[in-house]
Protein backbone atom coordinates (compact mmCIF):
# COMPACT_ATOMS: atom_id res chain seq x y z
CA UNK A 1 0.00 0.00 0.00
CA UNK A 2 0.76 3.59 -0.37
CA UNK A 3 0.86 5.11 2.75
CA UNK A 4 -0.75 4.08 6.82
CA UNK A 5 -4.79 3.89 6.39
CA UNK A 6 -6.17 7.13 7.88
CA UNK A 7 -6.41 5.67 11.61
CA UNK A 8 -9.37 6.29 13.67
CA UNK A 9 -10.22 9.46 15.88
CA UNK A 10 -8.66 11.32 12.44
CA UNK A 11 -10.58 13.96 10.68
CA UNK A 12 -11.35 11.56 7.27
CA UNK A 13 -9.74 13.11 4.20
CA UNK A 14 -12.65 14.77 2.39
CA UNK A 15 -13.39 14.28 -1.53
CA UNK A 16 -15.80 14.76 -4.33
CA UNK A 17 -16.26 12.00 -6.34
CA UNK A 18 -19.04 11.03 -9.18
CA UNK A 19 -21.77 8.39 -8.65
CA UNK A 20 -22.77 5.47 -10.69
CA UNK A 21 -25.59 8.01 -11.94
CA UNK A 22 -23.09 11.36 -12.82
CA UNK A 23 -24.01 12.85 -9.53
CA UNK A 24 -20.79 14.90 -7.67
CA UNK A 25 -20.84 13.50 -4.09
CA UNK A 26 -18.84 15.13 -1.40
CA UNK A 27 -17.93 13.17 2.01
CA UNK A 28 -18.62 16.93 3.48
CA UNK A 29 -21.84 17.12 2.89
CA UNK A 30 -22.75 14.30 5.12
CA UNK A 31 -21.49 16.32 8.11
CA UNK A 32 -23.58 17.31 11.13
CA UNK A 33 -26.35 15.04 9.57
CA UNK A 34 -25.27 11.07 8.27
CA UNK A 35 -22.64 8.63 9.57
CA UNK A 36 -20.80 7.59 6.48
CA UNK A 37 -20.21 3.96 5.64
CA UNK A 38 -17.43 3.87 3.22
CA UNK A 39 -15.84 0.88 1.69
CA UNK A 40 -13.14 1.05 -1.06
CA UNK A 41 -13.33 -2.15 -3.00
CA UNK A 42 -11.08 -3.55 -5.57
CA UNK A 43 -13.51 -3.84 -8.93
CA UNK A 44 -16.85 -3.85 -10.49
CA UNK A 45 -17.72 -7.00 -11.53
CA UNK A 46 -15.77 -9.18 -9.41
CA UNK A 47 -16.29 -12.07 -7.02
CA UNK A 48 -15.70 -10.86 -3.83
CA UNK A 49 -16.47 -7.93 -3.93
CA UNK A 50 -19.80 -8.54 -6.10
CA UNK A 51 -20.70 -10.41 -3.31
CA UNK A 52 -19.84 -7.95 -0.46
CA UNK A 53 -21.59 -5.26 -2.65
CA UNK A 54 -25.01 -7.30 -2.66
CA UNK A 55 -24.26 -8.63 0.86
CA UNK A 56 -24.45 -4.68 1.93
CA UNK A 57 -27.56 -4.07 -0.56
CA UNK A 58 -29.71 -7.03 0.88
CA UNK A 59 -28.83 -5.85 4.40
CA UNK A 60 -29.29 -1.57 3.64
CA UNK A 61 -31.68 -1.37 6.41
CA UNK A 62 -29.56 -2.40 9.15
CA UNK A 63 -26.20 -0.25 7.45
CA UNK A 64 -28.35 2.67 5.52
CA UNK A 65 -30.82 4.48 7.48
CA UNK A 66 -31.60 7.98 8.52
CA UNK A 67 -28.11 7.78 10.76
CA UNK A 68 -25.96 6.58 7.75
CA UNK A 69 -25.10 6.35 4.52
CA UNK A 70 -23.29 3.43 2.52
CA UNK A 71 -20.93 4.67 -0.26
CA UNK A 72 -18.53 2.21 -2.28
CA UNK A 73 -15.29 3.56 -3.50
CA UNK A 74 -13.49 1.67 -6.68
CA UNK A 75 -11.07 2.66 -9.31
CA UNK A 76 -13.36 1.87 -12.14
CA UNK A 77 -14.71 4.41 -14.47
CA UNK A 78 -18.59 5.80 -14.14
CA UNK A 79 -20.06 4.08 -16.70
CA UNK A 80 -18.74 1.06 -15.66
CA UNK A 81 -20.08 1.24 -12.41
CA UNK A 82 -23.70 2.62 -13.91
CA UNK A 83 -23.97 -0.52 -15.61
CA UNK A 84 -22.42 -2.71 -12.58
CA UNK A 85 -24.78 -0.90 -9.92
CA UNK A 86 -28.31 -2.00 -12.44
CA UNK A 87 -27.00 -5.26 -12.54
CA UNK A 88 -26.71 -6.16 -9.28
CA UNK A 89 -29.58 -3.41 -8.29
CA UNK A 90 -27.20 -1.24 -5.82
CA UNK A 91 -28.77 1.60 -5.24
CA UNK A 92 -26.01 3.49 -2.85
CA UNK A 93 -23.25 5.35 -4.52
CA UNK A 94 -20.61 3.63 -6.04
CA UNK A 95 -18.12 6.22 -6.60
CA UNK A 96 -15.56 6.76 -9.47
CA UNK A 97 -12.22 7.38 -8.36
CA UNK A 98 -10.66 6.50 -11.64
CA UNK A 99 -9.08 10.19 -12.48
CA UNK A 100 -7.04 11.54 -10.86
CA UNK A 101 -6.33 7.29 -10.48
CA UNK A 102 -6.75 6.40 -7.30
CA UNK A 103 -6.34 9.40 -5.55
CA UNK A 104 -8.80 9.04 -2.85
CA UNK A 105 -8.07 5.84 -1.55
CA UNK A 106 -4.00 7.18 -1.86
CA UNK A 107 -5.43 9.71 0.64
CA UNK A 108 -6.76 7.28 2.76
CA UNK A 109 -3.64 4.83 2.58
CA UNK A 110 -5.65 2.14 1.08
CA UNK A 111 -4.40 2.43 -2.79
CA UNK A 112 -2.29 -0.46 -4.33
CA UNK A 113 0.32 0.66 -6.34
CA UNK A 114 1.42 -2.41 -7.85
CA UNK A 115 -2.02 -3.73 -9.09
CA UNK A 116 -3.59 -0.08 -9.58
CA UNK A 117 -6.92 -0.54 -7.71
CA UNK A 118 -7.56 0.06 -3.98
CA UNK A 119 -7.58 -2.99 -1.71
CA UNK A 120 -10.30 -4.03 0.63
CA UNK A 121 -10.90 -1.40 3.02
CA UNK A 122 -13.44 -0.38 5.62
CA UNK A 123 -14.04 3.02 7.41
CA UNK A 124 -17.18 4.00 10.07
CA UNK A 125 -16.76 7.91 9.91
CA UNK A 126 -18.96 9.64 12.46
CA UNK A 127 -20.95 13.05 11.73
CA UNK A 128 -18.84 15.02 12.68
CA UNK A 129 -16.34 13.55 9.88
CA UNK A 130 -14.13 11.59 12.16
CA UNK A 131 -13.01 8.18 11.56
CA UNK A 132 -14.50 5.91 14.24
CA UNK A 133 -13.54 2.48 13.20
CA UNK A 134 -11.52 0.59 10.22
CA UNK A 135 -10.20 -2.32 9.10
CA UNK A 136 -8.47 -3.10 6.09
CA UNK A 137 -8.32 -6.35 4.06
CA UNK A 138 -6.11 -7.69 1.41
CA UNK A 139 -7.98 -7.56 -2.19
CA UNK A 140 -9.29 -11.06 -1.62
CA UNK A 141 -9.82 -11.05 1.69
CA UNK A 142 -13.60 -10.61 2.16
CA UNK A 143 -14.44 -8.26 4.87
CA UNK A 144 -16.74 -9.28 8.10
CA UNK A 145 -19.97 -7.66 7.12
CA UNK A 146 -21.59 -8.28 11.13
CA UNK A 147 -18.35 -6.54 12.30
CA UNK A 148 -19.35 -3.92 9.98
CA UNK A 149 -22.71 -3.94 10.92
CA UNK A 150 -21.90 -3.64 14.46
CA UNK A 151 -19.59 -0.57 14.01
CA UNK A 152 -22.29 1.30 12.70
CA UNK A 153 -24.93 0.19 15.31
CA UNK A 154 -22.33 0.96 17.87
CA UNK A 155 -22.01 4.52 16.35
CA UNK A 156 -25.69 5.35 16.03
CA UNK A 157 -25.90 4.00 19.62
CA UNK A 158 -23.27 6.55 20.99
CA UNK A 159 -24.99 9.26 18.96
Amino acid sequence: MSAMPVPTGQLAPDFTLTDQYGQRVTLSQFRGAKNVLLMFYPAAFTGICTSELCTLRDRAPDLDSEDTVVVGVSCDRVPSLKIYATQEHIDFPLLSDFWPHGEVARAYGVFLESHGIATRATFVIDKQGVVRWSVVNGPGDPRDIDAISAAVADLARAA
